[in-house]
């Protein structure tokens, strides 16, 4: 850009690259002046995507509803009270007419077959500890997608910076080449003033295109930063993501650098084979979720034994007698007995009810079978992409960027020389911000990728959970407090 100012022309100093940097400055000057009281940082948006969603206040409830499900089913039934007049003679319904006649009063106790009980509580206590790796899961996720929404939306916003931050200088070529072919001096014809009006052209429906993007981008990033009450009354969660507005919305202009949660295992330079890579993933939090789940399954094989035992009961009645037609007194009557089944046909029903809860274990391992052969390959290639990009990065910065400069450089010297060609100025100048852009995009592409890898490594540390905290608050709803550690900017 600098080399702009060498346009000397008709006794004329164009100085292009400072009018052009004023230009920026102010801009720069204006949206920096925005951004300290309104920007969204690349943390604060995953911190109020996991602060609002309603996911995590639901999850929580349905883990509230199998624990307090978990005490109810380890509790006896309830007794069974009878009343009733036995033996009634219908040729005068006299209650003291028939020795036989009594008011009874019984009770019935029924209990469950073997350990029952015992077991359908153990079983939904374990179901009900998959819902906290279930959050951790939620959280981990939530904060790669927001992540991945916030680069997006970020690679567009600085795509479309430096897309008019060169449109500022191509407007300035356009002037020069008219000002050298009105004074027909020189090699300007006029078709390097249709040529730099077509850029100029291009470059606005570039701008057009990226704010489609932009407005796209904003759109799925609001769903994760809204949040709407099933009440009439506003939170301060609403207040704190209200003052983002629905569009345009202004994001910090500083690219952040995440770290890695196993920077060793990423960037070392041999390849574990699959078995070896199962340990770094067998404590993440969805894994741990399908052991939790495989450990109530199994419980529901013992539970389904416990069929085979008999279900006893125990009743016992009181039956009250009238005196007899005579005037004599008659005992009152009381009954107790036990009752059981004979649980003897079990091959069609208990067996088989055994069978079916031990397929239904196995074929939960089969899910953890599959969620760690998903983990292993996303891991693979999210490992050689970011070597791939790394690479790349290295070539820009290294050679393609220095070369382009280098390029623009001569092809302007050539052209304030009248030895060069003003097609060639301009094409040098898009080519330019054309790999601009592309390194933007590498380098936001890194931290997607970093991102993922985080994501799949999160069980890899020492104590995953203490890097979420979940807090209740007075109202019943559930914050979640993000640690920068796992997804977000470096320390």
């Amino acid at each position: 850009m600098t080399t702009l100012n060498k346009i000397t022309q008709f006794g004329i100093k164009v100085n292009v690259g400072i009018i052009a940097l004023t230009i920026f400055s102010a801009s720069a000057a204006q949206t920096m002046m925005a951004s300290a009281d309104t920007a969204l940082s690349f943390k604060q948006a995953i911190n109020l995507a996991q602060k609002n969603d309603p996911w995590l206040t639901g999850n929580i409830h349905q883990q509230k509803a199998l624990e307090s499900m978990s005490v109810a089913v380890g509790t006896l039934p309830d007794p069974t009270v009878s009343i009733g007049l036995a033996n009634l003679p219908t040729n005068g319904f006299d209650f003291g007419q028939e020795g036989m006649t009594q008011a009874k009063v019984g009770i019935t106790q029924m209990f469950p077959r073997g350990e029952t009980l015992k077991f359908k509580s153990q079983q939904l206590k374990l179901q009900s500890e998959m819902f906290p790796q279930q959050r951790l899961d939620r959280e981990s996720k939530v904060a790669v997608t927001v992540g991945s929404l916030w680069l997006d939306a970020y690679q567009v916003q600085q795509s479309i910076a430096l897309i008019e931050r060169n449109k500022a200088l191509f407007e300035q070529l356009a002037d020069i080449a008219k000002a050298s072919y009105s004074s027909a001096v020189g090699k300007t014809r006029q078709q390097d003033i249709v040529r730099a009006q077509l850029e100029l052209t291009r470059l606005e429906e570039r701008l057009d295109k990226l704010g489609q993007q932009k407005n796209r981008f904003e759109g799925m990033l609001l769903q994760w930063l809204t949040q709407i009450s099933d009440d009439n009354g506003a939170t301060e969660d609403v207040s704190l993501a209200a003052k983002f507005s629905l569009h345009n919305i202004l994001l910090s202009e500083e690219l952040p650098k995440i770290a890695l949660i196993n920077h060793q295992l990423v960037y070392q330079e041999n390849w574990l084979q699959s078995n070896d890579l199962v340990p770094y993933f067998a404590k993440h939090p969805a894994v741990v979720a399908i052991d939790k789940k495989v450990k109530a399954t199994k419980t529901g094989i013992t539970l389904a034994k416990q069929k085979y035992q008999p279900q006893w009961g125990v009743n016992a009645s009181y039956g009250y007698r009238a005196d007899d037609p005579m005037g004599n007194s008659r005992a009152d009557l009381f009954s107790v007995g036990v009752s059981f089944d004979l649980p003897i046909f079990t091959e069609n029903r208990q067996d088989k009810e055994v069978q079916s809860a031990i397929s239904t274990t196995e074929a939960v391992k089969t899910e953890k079978l599959l969620l760690l052969r998903k983990f292993i390959s996303a891991y693979a290639s999210s490992k050689g992409r970011l070597q791939r990009l790394k690479s790349r990065q290295q070539l820009y910065k290294s050679k393609l960027l220095p070369q382009m400069y280098d390029h623009v450089d001569a092809a302007l010297t050539g052209y304030t020389h009248d030895d060069g060609d003003f097609t060639e100025v301009v094409r040098s100048r898009i080519a330019v911000l054309n790999a601009e852009i592309d390194d933007l995009a590498l380098n936001v592409e890194e931290q997607k990728i970093l991102l993922e890898l985080n994501y799949l490594l999160i069980g890899s540390i020492d104590t995953p959970i203490s890097k979420n905290k979940i807090d209740v608050i007075n109202n019943g709803e559930y914050v979640t407090t993000f640690d920068a550690v796992n997804f977000g900017e470096e320390k």
